[in-house]
């Protein structure tokens, strides 16, 4: 966070040996202070002395956030909104009947403040009216700001369902509800009366009736000797109707069914009820001297020795077996020995692998085959990347250098093979290959449609993705026309005209391998590459003639780049055709001036036209059209034309 200190910063951590240390200072999670102005080595020491030492690395975030990362109504079920960061919206459904005019959010945010109108508001403490959508504005440290329209919709009322169901105070006593036939089944213990049990349940309807017996969970009493019908009421007043059918346990029932240790990955028991065995495997390092077992039984009691057991309370000794005694409702006993092994300390995976200081730059991993493939944006130097990562293993080298997370340079100009070290010196390789991708980055420009810097005009069309205009203070298409947000003089269309700039440029600046870009495209097929003409370019003709393929050759990464100084003109009905996986979003229409899609034609791509873009009647575009990209004057004008994104 922007601001903090880093002079005493108290770190939360877990570590799988026994003692951690800053220098000689001897570290406690969540209580020792540490100055975090430079990096700080952490000794881990294992139970056999051995130790491993973790260098942390506290970076002040940028102050430019203003984000808002969750926001709820608290106290309502389900209440959580629905974050779209890209359209800048919030979505939350409260209950049915829920009160609008003075909702209270509870809300979290990487900005410095937040608005509605004038009022600051505070997380659980400013109400608002949510009768319409409220516009939270967000204050980051750089006085930037980013507004969020939150829309509070309240749920239907016609929810009348039983969504949990039991007896409290009688073991193992939930209902099976059986949603389609609208049954619950409970099962009591041995020996409970059923002439006035008391159900605790849940239900989404406004009232619940047993015959005229209005229903209260954990204190109306029924007679369950027979089944018994609870008519569930909606808010719209429709009903359903649940047949709760209670059976009494047999009286010898005494098994252990379920048992775990909660809060250890995969430490759940294997029970064989034949030998009244139960095996449990824990995570490595685990203390067995004070275990905590959760488990179920048909039984009426358990006790290890005279101790009497209770499911998640009662700690043990597990590193002899346990035998537990359980007793049912008949006085019978059975014993199950509990068996603890403390797994082999074998973990030495790459959990996760990316590039953070580029954007997309997340590695794949392939488990099986023991790789990781990373591209990176255009441009990128392979020499010196630092990775970010994590593994199970308690080392990992590349060669004879350790590697830290964050912090180690590698060299990928070709593929880097890390070796991941267990706890138990087992290792295994994992290679680690970078393509650098050819595509030209669109940034924030990557969700609009149409991108212009003088006019904006048209009618008669249908445009999926956002428009832009900037400088201007209306842009020309109806919005009935245009599925996606209008964006005039906003700081989200003057951040995305400076993404279209940068790509412009880079566009610009592209040469290696460049071929000859010839006059008319019309009738050919071209590869994956850059091509350039130092004139002008387009596509002319009849019939196939009429048709420019790109084929990717079975590489749906592969990337287009045509190149023409002056300008770029499909005659009308010509077509741009995509074979052999290519894709839209991978084709670059670099234009030095102006651009022309006339009647009828087919393009697919993104046009970066220094000047003006014209679209004529029946046009059909599957990209987008980027006017004044070099950052002048350029206008775009639409007809009666179809145009949408790529879409991934």
């Amino acid at each position: 966070m922007v601001g903090t200190n880093l002079t005493a910063l108290v770190a939360t951590f877990t570590t799988t040996g026994t003692g951690v240390k800053v220098g000689t200072m001897s570290q406690t999670s969540i209580a020792t202070p540490n100055n975090f102005t430079s990096p700080v080595a952490y000794v881990v020491t294992a139970a056999d002395a051995s130790t491993a030492t973790y260098t942390v690395t506290v970076t002040i975030a940028s102050s430019s956030a203003k984000a808002i990362t969750a926001y709820s109504f608290a106290g309502y079920t389900g209440a959580v909104g629905t974050i779209n960061e890209t359209a800048k919206t919030i979505a939350v459904t409260v209950p049915f009947g829920t009160p609008l005019t003075a909702l209270v959010a509870t809300f979290t945010t990487t900005g410095a403040v937040v608005n509605v109108g004038t009022t600051v508001q505070t997380s659980l403490s400013t109400p608002n009216n949510f009768t319409s959508p409220v516009a939270y504005i967000v204050t980051a440290g750089d006085a930037s700001t980013a507004t969020y329209t939150v829309t509070v919709t309240i749920a239907s009322n016609s929810a009348k369902a039983i969504t949990s169901y039991s007896f409290a105070g009688y073991t193992g006593a939930a209902g099976t509800i059986n949603e389609t036939a609208k049954t619950i089944a409970v099962t009591v213990p041995f020996g409970t009366p059923l002439t006035a049990l008391v159900a605790t349940f849940a239900t989404t309807g406004t009232v619940v009736k047993v015959g005229t017996t209005v229903q209260t969970s954990t204190a109306t009493p029924n007679n369950f000797t027979s089944p018994v019908a609870y008519v569930v009421t909606a808010g719209d007043a429709s009903t359903a109707t649940y047949t709760v059918t209670v059976t009494i346990a047999s009286n010898s029932a005494k098994a252990i069914t379920a048992y775990s240790f909660a809060g250890y990955t995969g430490a759940g028991g294997t029970i064989n009820e034949t030998a009244k065995t139960i095996a449990v495997t824990v995570p490595f390092g685990t203390p067995l001297t004070a275990l905590v077992a959760t488990f179920t039984t048909t039984g009426t009691g358990v006790k290890v020795g005279t101790t009497v057991q209770t499911s998640a309370a009662t700690p043990n000794d597990f590193t002899s077996p346990v035998v537990y005694t359980v007793t049912a409702g008949d006085a019978s006993t059975v014993n199950y020995t509990v068996t603890v092994t403390v797994a082999q300390n074998t973990a030495k995976a790459i959990t996760a692998y990316s590039f953070a200081l580029y954007a997309g730059a997340t590695g794949t991993i392939n488990e099986t085959a023991k790789t990781i493939a990373v591209i990176v944006p255009y441009g990128t130097p392979l020499t010196a990347l630092v990775a970010t990562f994590t593994t199970t293993g308690t080392g990992v080298k590349v060669g004879t250098t350790v590697q830290t997370s964050t912090a180690t340079p590698n060299d990928f100009t070709s593929p880097v093979v890390y070796t991941v070290t267990a706890g138990d010196a087992s290792t295994v390789n994992y290679t680690v290959t970078v393509t650098v991708s050819q595509s030209i980055v669109l940034g924030l420009a990557g969700t609009f449609a149409i991108l212009a810097t003088s006019a904006i005009s048209g009618s008669g069309n249908h445009i999926t993705g956002d428009v832009g205009l900037n400088p201007g203070s209306a842009q020309g298409i109806a919005p009935s026309e245009i599925t996606g947000n209008i964006h005039v003089d906003d700081t989200a269309v003057i951040n995305a005209q400076a993404s279209l700039l940068a790509a412009f440029n880079d566009a610009v600046s592209r040469s290696t391998n460049a071929q000859s870009l010839p006059g008319n495209l019309g009738g050919l097929t071209k590869a994956p590459g850059l091509y350039v003409n130092g004139s002008s370019s387009g596509i002319s003709g009849t019939g196939a003639n009429a048709i420019l393929t790109l084929d990717a050759g079975g590489d749906p990464n592969a990337v287009f780049i045509f190149k023409m100084s002056s300008t770029f003109v499909m005659d009308p009905g010509t077509s741009i055709v995509l074979s052999g996986s290519a894709k839209a979003q991978n084709v670059y229409f670099w234009v030095g001036s102006s651009a022309t899609l006339d009647t009828t034609t087919i393009f697919k791509g993104i046009i970066l036209a220094a000047v003006t873009i014209t679209v004529n009647n029946g046009a059909n575009i599957v990209g987008s059209l980027f006017a004044g990209a070099a950052g002048g004057t350029g206008a775009v004008t639409v007809q009666g034309s179809t145009i949408a994104i790529p879409t991934p």
